[in-house]
């Protein structure tokens, strides 16, 4: 796994290249977990290059979810492939977090 981080005045773009499972979710927890995140209004996840993810790298997200919405950052996931959506599609999680088609869409979330 692979993250990619880009940052702009008010957003910072997280791009995510290859598979995310328990022995990777530490590079996405250090990434997600760093106060520097605090300081943008969104965080956007692109999953273009995402080609599978485990419960631990959703356990990931779900972990940082509550401290980033009491900081006020929104976490907006783009690009996802259609079997990566399935697996937050199947586990409710389509409802929890927001998941837009494109990074236009993301930046306007």
């Amino acid at each position: 796994m692979k993250i990619t981080q880009q940052a702009s005045s008010d957003t910072v773009t997280l791009a995510l290249d290859g598979e995310l499972d328990a022995s990777s979710s530490s590079i996405l927890d250090e990434s997600l977990g760093n106060p520097e995140l605090l300081k943008y209004s969104k965080v956007l996840i692109d999953c273009s290059n995402l080609k599978y993810i485990s419960s631990a790298g959703l356990g990931v997200f779900i972990s940082h979810i509550k401290r980033l919405q009491d900081a006020n950052v929104k976490l907006v996931f783009f690009n996802m492939k259609d079997k990566i959506f399935n697996v937050f599609e199947v586990l409710g999680l389509d409802a929890l977090l927001t998941i837009v088609p494109t990074e236009v869409e993301a930046a306007s979330a």
